[in-house]
């Protein structure tokens, strides 16, 4: 049946974490794998009650087909937070409201990439990224990410080649899958880059309301904002399964991508995008958040404390909010071959070769604290550091 497939779909491959998952679903197995938020903070009875209030003030409105740009008193409350936050005076009307940040990556990938286009990711990358750009066939360009953001130098490199890359993708604040968040310097780095060299920078920002340590930054999006298009979720800090996210975009870019959300799916769902209005109005979601910060921070030093007592000598991450870290093994060491290891000891990690679009780094790994206690996260990296003795 092989000539009923499209080419573009030649070489995109399965989400590898989904695919872990599964192996991973033992529930003997402590599972550090998942970039799954804490099921112990959805707000159950609230969004209950929510749900009931929308159906008895607004049902037939809200169960009728809507705007394609979104419910208008979400995207006002999402500029309102931008202000609140950052100082950012945005427009609703330039706030469209998406199947999470994976949809808003396939509109951007059908909009602004053609097959062959040059498209810089930053490296290790987000997979589903990866996955979602994939399909429109761009040359992808690894950008090494450091302690404090994109290695300028490399980007410099890119930027000097007369045909270079239009489009830079990046995760800002506590990324997936390392967990490091670019520095003010190194933003207004690259804000500089954008301008000059007339780029636009998808920057991907579902981690930053989980800030634990120091100080929020602002946006490349307020530094450069003809040059950004900030994209946001709901899925980390109230429901996943919601499937809430958005963009923020400038001018240019609006009608073009309300274009191609309509030829893919007309709108995002708009009840379920008035009851998350409605829960929002009635409760505070700082005060949410605070209660998520406060618990994974603790499961964060947890998992710092136990790599130091049971895997000596292993590099890692400290980030300073998000929900994972990344540790860098002995080179000899093929992560990979690790997790069948671990599997076998009942613990699984994600290894870190499908986070690189240049697949020779096999020494790397993701590990999230966010679901599991601090109990639950010594015993797991105990059994992680056996199995890492052993390949030692």
């Amino acid at each position: 049946m092989q000539p009923f497939f499209a080419q573009r779909f030649a070489k995109v491959e399965p989400s590898f974490i989904r695919e872990i998952l599964k192996v991973a679903m033992n529930p003997d197995v402590i599972s550090f794998a998942g970039g799954l938020p804490n099921p112990a903070f959805f707000p159950n009875e609230a969004l209950a009650t929510a749900s009931v209030k929308v159906l008895q003030n607004n049902g037939n409105s809200a169960l009728q087909y809507s705007a394609t740009e979104g419910f208008a008193p979400l995207r006002e409350y999402i500029a309102d937070r931008y202000f609140k936050q950052y100082g950012m005076k945005v427009s609703p009307n330039n706030i469209l409201i998406t199947n999470g940040s994976q949809q808003a990556l396939d509109l951007l990938g059908k909009v602004l990439v053609d097959e062959g286009d040059k498209l810089i990711i930053e490296e290790p990358g987000y997979l589903g990224a990866i996955q979602a750009l994939s399909v429109y066939q761009p040359q992808f360009q690894g950008v090494a990410l450091n302690e404090d953001g994109l290695d300028l130098n490399e980007l410099d490199r890119l930027l000097a080649e007369p045909d270079h890359a239009r489009v830079l993708y990046g995760v800002t604040n506590f990324q997936n899958p390392t967990g490091l968040s670019y520095s003010l310097e190194n933003r207004e780095a690259i804000a500089d880059r954008l301008v000059k060299h007339n780029m636009l920078m998808i920057e991907d920002n579902p981690y930053g309301e989980l800030r634990f340590e120091g100080e929020h930054l602002p946006p490349i999006g307020k530094m450069a904002p003809d040059n950004v298009v900030l994209l946001g979720s709901f899925s980390k800090v109230v429901v996943p399964s919601f499937r809430l996210g958005w963009m923020l975009m400038p001018d240019w870019l609006c009608q073009k991508i309300t274009i191609a959300k309509q030829a893919s799916d007309l709108h995002t769902n708009g009840f379920v995008q008035q009851v998350l209005h409605s829960y929002l109005q009635d409760h505070d979601l700082d005060e949410h958040i605070e209660r998520i910060r406060t618990v994974y921070g603790r499961q964060k030093v947890a998992m710092e404390k136990a790599l130091l007592k049971y895997c000596p000598g292993i590099e890692f991450t400290r980030p300073e909010g998000g929900m994972f870290l990344w540790l860098k093994l002995p080179k000899h060491i093929n992560a990979m071959e690790l997790f069948d290891s671990a599997i076998k000891e009942n613990v699984a990690f994600v290894p870190g070769q499908p986070f690189y679009v240049r697949p020779d780094i096999l020494n790397t790994a993701r590990l999230s604290y966010a679901g599991a206690d601090e109990a639950t996260i010594e015993e797991g990296i105990k059994r992680l550091g056996r199995v890492i003795s052993q390949a030692l």
